[in-house]
């Protein structure tokens, strides 16, 4: 039950890198109709099932919540939760990691100025986090996990943290934008075949190329799972029609010895 139209036994893809951290993908020929199809469902994997890290949670000396202040810090404790939300990090452990940074004032605060860790690589180590005035300072740690998609803090409410313990919203994407348009292309003499043209960006801690692969990856490894399924329900229908055509003639030749 083959259905691969063998012009698209040629199928290629060509990538371009078109900034920092975003590349065009063209993959064709693809059969009609299957540009749409594929590049729809791979948008979806890649926007909501890619692995990433964010920060999960912070702990932040003097502040018991995010609505407070801190004494000798131009930022409230809130945009200074903004900019911890917003770093871009890589990690390498499936358990949470604890950065730590103690700094005095007067200090313009980076994420450089975080204590460094082997399983965990932040990308922007430039990003401001906060100013300190002279006799300023800001003690804290912040715990950083891996998961996917989107999580809000009200997903968090049953985790067991110590006191003083703010939970954040974590955006666990590595992907910032991804774009697909449907082109024709020819295939011989037949113009009717379909082009995809993907265009995606993700926020430097995984490469674009990285990003549809693994998105790839994941669907076929989903489909086979269906795949399989459909198959074991097949044998099984066999098994169960075999078995049943045993018990029928079994109880024929029963009932022919009781007539004798």
């Amino acid at each position: 039950m083959d259905y691969i139209v063998p012009e698209t036994n040629f199928l290629k893809v060509s990538s371009a890198k078109t900034g920092e951290n975003s590349s065009a993908f063209i993959i064709e020929p693809l059969s009609p109709g299957y540009g749409v199809t594929i590049a729809n469902s791979l948008r979806r994997i890649i926007l909501s099932s890619l692995e990433g890290a964010a920060v999960d949670s912070v702990r932040i000396e003097g502040a018991t919540h995010e609505f407070t202040t801190i004494k000798g810090m131009k930022e409230d404790v809130v945009d200074l939760i903004l900019n911890i939300k917003s770093l871009r990090v890589k990690s390498f452990s499936d358990e949470p990691v604890v950065l730590k940074l103690s700094i005095k004032g007067p200090k313009k605060v980076t994420a450089l100025d975080f204590s460094k860790n082997s399983e965990v690589e932040i990308v922007d180590q430039d990003h401001y986090i906060a100013s300190l005035e002279k006799g300023g300072k800001l003690n804290m740690e912040m715990t950083i996990t891996k998961g996917r998609g989107y999580v809000p803090v009200e997903r968090k409410q049953d985790k067991k943290a110590p006191l003083g313990t703010i939970l954040l919203d974590s955006s666990f994407a590595p992907v910032r934008k991804v774009h697909y348009e449907i082109e024709n292309t020819r295939v011989g003499g037949m113009t009717n075949f379909d082009k995809v043209i993907f265009d995606i960006t993700t926020d430097g801690t995984i490469t674009p190329e990285e990003a549809l692969e693994t998105s790839t990856s994941i669907m076929m490894e989903h489909l086979g799972i269906v795949s399989e399924a459909l198959k074991s329900q097949s044998k099984n229908k066999e098994v169960s029609a075999k078995k049943k055509v045993t018990i029928r003639k079994t109880a024929a030749k029963r009932v022919g010895k009781k007539q004798k």
